[in-house]
């Protein structure tokens, strides 16, 4: 028995994962850091790093002279990229070129440090002078501070200062100061945490990117369905092959395609038996009332003619619905051929157009996959409705183009138009805008519908849309020819 999981589960067990994995990435991280070497790039210490600066500072300027100390101080400032500068514990200036010291600084210079904290040790290879009271090993005291206008950052380290045949040493201050929060990398480095947020990211991702993919994927192969279902095409199939709400879903559009396509076919089948049958009682009318319109006076032709009028009506009626069936089922059947446009379409247009200002911009090579009746009773209701609700109003121009991968045909008039709320409707069975309504001026609304199935049925697309500032238009999207 195959196990279903919910499509909520497996968001969650993904999830969880997800954490377990960073976590343990982060544990394996945190026990690796006491395995390193103190200047690993994982550690990021900064602190440990002006240490040692401080250190070798301290060590460079014992018994030096003013200059020198100078010297040393630029060397070192050109070296780290940042400011140094030697202050004694009062605050007053000893060597270094630094910006004019703020006061927080100079507070920070003059604060002593906390009772019972060891001085720092003395510089290598030198001896502990009496009275240092050093603890050997122990690190040298830093401390941070950020300043405003302008934006500085400072690190300060709490250092001897040995002068020249001065055995007490002075109790001094290194400063270091830079405009950057991470000071060229000694105040701060931050590759280490870039390096941890890049394995993070790239974990993430390989977790994640399969399992989303697969999602969307079938997210939008549903959706590409269900659109294609609404443009009455009940050919389409997903993959029902998941286990989760997706696969269900998946197999009720399929079994809902299904369903559809047989009740269209079924409609269709019913509406062309229906129309079949109705042709003959019609006829017979027909002949019954042309018999009876000879035998009657004048005073009974005028209702004669009424019933006349109602009876073509009808025939008409049932010959669209009899198109419009017989052009939808045989949608699986038909067969294309490379038809050449040009002559058809001057065809039509002298059949359905006769004296209207019509214009054929049509290649006479240019040819199309076609099937010429169901081409030729598409492009006889577009230019049929051209001519009926705008072939006073200016030409009618036929053209046809050849792109990338399709031909196109259109049919322009300069009409009115449509307005855009009716636009999408207007391929759909029965379909008729407000303004076509009345019995004179509009059919069943069934003449661009035949359009629709016929050039489906070839295996091509049909669209409307306004032109501007007037007119409306229709497109055929038709095969190339091989």
């Amino acid at each position: 028995m195959k196990l279903r999981a919910s499509l909520f589960a497996k968001i969650m067990l993904w999830f969880f994962l997800n954490l377990a994995v960073i976590g343990g990435v982060l544990f394996a991280l945190f026990n690796l850091q006491f395995q390193l070497e103190p200047n690993s790039p994982l550690l990021g210490a900064g602190g440990d790093r002006i240490e040692n600066i401080a250190r070798a500072i301290s060590a460079e300027i014992r018994d030096q002279s003013q200059t020198e100390r100078e010297t040393i101080l630029q060397r070192y400032s050109e070296l780290y990229r940042l400011e140094f500068s030697l202050y004694t514990s009062e605050g007053e200036k000893i060597a270094g070129r630094a910006p004019l010291v703020p006061q927080p600084v100079l507070e920070l210079i003059k604060q002593r440090p906390p009772e019972g904290r060891p001085a720092p040790p003395p510089p290598p290879g030198t001896e502990p002078r009496l009275g240092d009271n050093r603890a050997a090993g122990r690190p040298f005291p830093v401390s941070t501070l950020k300043t405003a206008n302008p934006t500085q950052y400072w690190a300060m380290v709490r250092v001897p200062i040995y002068d020249a045949g001065v055995r007490e040493p002075i109790k001094g201050a290194l400063l270091a100061s830079s405009d950057s929060i991470t000071g060229n990398g000694i105040f701060f480095d931050p590759k280490p945490w870039l390096v941890i947020a890049a394995v993070v990211f790239g974990l993430s991702m390989l977790l994640w990117l399969p399992f989303v993919r697969s999602l969307t994927r079938t997210i939008k192969q549903l959706t590409n369905a269900a659109e294609t279902i609404a443009e009455e095409n009940f050919d389409v199939r997903v993959d029902e092959h998941r286990s989760d709400e997706l696969g269900r879903l998946g197999k009720a559009i399929n079994h809902l395609a299904g369903r559809l396509g047989g009740f269209v076919t079924g409609q269709k089948r019913f509406l062309g038996d229906i129309s079949h049958e109705l042709n003959s009682p019609l006829a017979r009318m027909q002949f019954a009332l042309s018999i009876l319109e000879e035998r009657t006076d004048e005073a009974a032709q005028k209702y004669i003619v009424d019933v006349q009028e109602e009876v073509q009506l009808m025939t008409k009626l049932v010959a669209e619905l009899l198109a419009y069936a017989r052009a939808g089922l045989k949608t699986s059947a038909i067969r294309l051929s490379a038809v050449r446009l040009l002559p058809l379409i001057e065809q039509v247009v002298a059949r359905e157009a006769s004296g209207f200002n019509v214009k054929i911009e049509v290649p006479e090579i240019l040819e199309a996959m076609v099937q010429p009746e169901l081409l030729s009773r598409a492009l006889a209701n577009v230019i049929r409705n051209a001519v009926r609700y705008a072939g006073a109003a200016g030409p009618i121009t036929i053209t046809a183009i050849e792109t990338e991968t399709r031909v196109r045909i259109t049919v322009a008039d300069c009409g009115s138009g449509v307005s855009e709320e009716e636009l999408p409707k207007l391929f759909d069975p029965f379909y008729r805008p407000e303004t076509d309504r009345a019995r004179e001026t509009g059919g069943a609304g069934l003449g661009l519908a035949i359009v629709k199935t016929c050039i489906e049925a070839c295996q091509g697309s049909v669209s409307a849309r306004n032109l501007k500032p007037v007119g409306f238009e229709v497109s055929l999207e038709l095969q190339q020819s091989s």
